[in-house]
């Protein structure tokens, strides 16, 4: 009977080691990646022109997760999260890109680009359930009272910190040593040169050997 168990034991082992490898993603190498990327892009693309954005966001999530290290997924992802106006998931995607590449411009862009819409269309609700009084420093001061009065701080914009102040500080102060510099540096001198005179030229009047007009009177 103890055979018995440790055999159906052993079995149920077996099975749960093929199910979880069978469920846990394949190890690809560079190389395999960049072709299973190649293949996916153009199944986005069809599917993108089928207006099918949520089937294209899961076939890239797919290729992200057999590739953590890899930015190329998220940044499509980033893109077309922005041209379907999903600004919140846009925010997300770049923000993966850049944990990946802090120096991509286009993860960049769409995060500033998706900041400011998300922005104007919260400023844009909040003058729908604000009471506006056509001046721009009214409503300015009214959207303010709202948002303060909603999240329960008195300051919406915190004040900077010593390390920013500092680091604002050395950089004010290295812009004024530069232009100082540039100020300081001696200007080269443009040498003056003194045309010669040609020997057809006539001589000046009255000079030693000159034929002036009254040398006849001599």
């Amino acid at each position: 009977m103890a055979i018995g168990n440790l055999r159906t034991t052993g079995a149920l082992a077996m099975v749960l080691l093929v199910t979880g490898c069978a469920s846990a993603p394949q190890k690809m190498s560079q190389d395999e990646f960049s072709q299973y990327l190649q293949t996916t892009t153009l199944q986005v693309d069809q599917l993108l022109s089928e207006s099918k954005r949520d089937e294209a966001v899961g076939l890239l999530s797919k290729a992200a997760d057999l590739n953590p290290a890899a930015k190329d997924p998220w940044v499509r992802i980033a893109k077309i999260q922005f041209d379907g106006g999903k600004y919140g998931e846009a925010i997300v995607a770049a923000g993966e890109v850049l944990q990946r590449d802090p120096a991509d411009r286009v993860a960049k862009s769409v995060r500033a680009v998706s900041g400011l819409r998300v922005a104007t269309e919260s400023l844009a609700d909040l003058r729908t359930d604000t009471e506006m009084t056509g001046s721009a420093r009214g409503d300015a001061v009214a959207l303010a009272k709202v948002m303060r009065e909603s999240l329960g701080e008195s300051v919406l914009i915190p004040p900077p910190t010593r390390e920013e102040l500092e680091a604002r500080r050395l950089a004010e102060e290295r812009e004024k040593n530069q232009n100082q510099k540039q100020k300081a540096r001696p200007k080269a001198r443009v040498k003056k040169v003194t045309p010669a005179v040609s020997a057809a030229e006539p001589a000046t009047p009255g000079a030693p050997g000159g034929a002036g007009p009254f040398s006849g009177l001599r």
